[in-house]
């Protein structure tokens, strides 16, 4: 498919109101849960990346979605946007690094709530490869909600190219961060610090973890967190406390919306779907705690599933979900 062509049909970059920018993959779940790799016979595919999936989950609430990214010329490649495809994703952004394989992942479901993931993708992955040439500007500058991650900026040329992305973006509302560290995607943790930290003062909204918080301002500590957030002019800062629920700060104050107990069948996939339920809050003006509730809402959903991308929740599942 052409981009004319991805642009000329319906939910193409023609009236996307969310371009997600990053990470993709093909991600490869045991169909035997609590055991080691080694000991896993069997296993299924699935479409896999931390801004894949925010798309993919934007996607299956209405939103009209695309991803910026990168994959190998090979049949996982053809997957990716195939798969896109199907989920009503616009693949097309998704560029080819000629020389480079789409990257794969493994997880093992030991333990469940927070599986071990082993990612294969070297000597560098595709979507780190990202150029301004492979960049829709106009595409940037304009679309209502951009979404691009720590992750991101953890190599170049992708780093340099999406540091370029905030910087022509001009923190319009909504400019999403997702910290989304991941260690072994950085030689330590000053560095990480370094390059996430910088990103926001281009960015209107934060989220992570309390890991990812303490990377960006050096503290875990949820409210002090969201305050240095805020500090640096980010508009709405939520930090995400697992079984304490979530913080959501804005500069009109600062709620905890309580957790949503599921029994927890993969821990993986639910912070993506809590994404893309929170893209979808702001994009209908939602005020901060009923965006908090609904996303937290969404992650609690997948948490209770297998898979990441196939497993994302509908709008009438999560209504149901949040149902007394």
């Amino acid at each position: 498919m052409t981009a004319h062509e991805a642009q000329a049909r319906p939910g193409g970059s023609v009236g996307t109101e969310l371009l997600t920018v990053g990470r993709v993959g093909v991600d490869l779940y045991p169909e035997q849960s609590g055991v080691p790799l080694a000991g896993v016979r069997t296993f299924a595919k699935s479409l896999g990346g931390t801004a894949t999936n925010v798309a993919v989950a934007a996607g299956r609430l209405g939103r009209r979605s695309a991803v910026l990214t990168k994959v190998g010329p090979d049949g996982f490649g053809d997957y990716v946007r195939e798969a896109l495809q199907d989920f009503g994703v616009d693949p097309g952004h998704v560029g080819t690094a000629p020389d480079l394989l789409t990257p794969v992942v493994f997880c093992a479901l030991d333990p469940p709530t927070d599986p071990p993931l082993l990612f294969y993708r070297l000597p560098t992955a595709p979507d780190m490869t990202l150029q301004p040439a492979d960049v829709p500007w106009e595409l940037v500058e304009e679309v209502p909600l951009l979404w691009v991650t720590g992750t991101g900026v953890s190599a170049e040329p992708a780093r340099s190219t999406q540091h370029e992305i905030l910087r022509r973006r001009g923190r319009r509302a909504h400019t999403v961060l997702d910290l989304d560290y991941r260690p072994m995607f950085w030689p330590d943790v000053a560095t990480a610090r370094r390059e996430i930290g910088a990103m926001l003062d281009h960015v209107t909204v934060a989220v992570g973890n309390r890991t990812e918080v303490e990377v960006a301002v050096g503290t875990a500590d949820p409210e002090e967190a969201a305050k240095r957030l805020l500090d640096r002019g980010v508009e709405l800062a939520i930090v995400k406390k697992g079984g304490d629920g979530v913080l959501v700060a804005s500069r009109d104050g600062s709620w905890t919306v309580p957790p949503r107990r599921v029994e927890v069948v993969c821990g993986l996939g639910a912070g993506d779907a809590f994404g893309g339920a929170l893209a979808h809050g702001l994009l209908a003006g939602w005020d901060p705690v009923r965006v908090a509730g609904y996303a937290n809402a969404a992650g609690a959903i997948v948490a209770g599933r297998l898979a990441c991308a196939d497993a994302m929740p509908t709008p009438e599942e999560i209504e149901e979900f949040l149902q007394p």
